[in-house]
């Protein structure tokens, strides 16, 4: 009789386990789903936090080149850093493109492309007008 008891508590632990069991399976799955939309929310407040912030830089940028603002020394920074990176991306757009075919020197003639065009070529700047006001 101790055997049958025995065998008896056995799967009686047995039953309460796989309960258990399926228990935290679905709160599982229930927590794997409250996560899923917090991190789809988080995102969408990320996205409007980095609209907003670019939103407010727009603003203190207006405002500073309104003039009578304090923040005007560094609206004129931020003008002139983003005039210096155009700059550098035009630059970058003049130079010459660097083709392997353009390096060798056995055939005298190159091919005819888009690059080779007139309307390509970069006119010479002025000695006296500075960089930025050509364009």
């Amino acid at each position: 009789m101790t055997d049958k008891s025995v065998i008896g508590n056995i799967e009686t632990r047995v039953r309460q386990l796989i309960e258990e069991h399926r228990r935290l399976k679905r709160a599982c799955a229930e927590l794997t789903v409250q996560r899923d939309a917090l991190l789809d929310e988080k995102r969408t407040f990320e996205a409007r936090i980095r609209e907003l912030d670019a939103q407010v830089a727009r603003m203190q940028l207006v405002e500073g080149l309104a003039g009578g603002s304090r923040d005007r020394d560094k609206a004129r920074a931020r003008v002139n850093r983003l005039m210096r990176e155009v700059d550098k991306c035009i630059a970058l757009l003049e130079r010459p493109e660097e083709r392997p075919e353009d390096t060798s020197a056995t055939t005298p003639e190159k091919s005819s492309s888009a690059v080779d065009s007139p309307a390509f070529v970069s006119p010479e700047p002025d000695a006296e007008t500075p960089e930025h006001e050509e364009r």
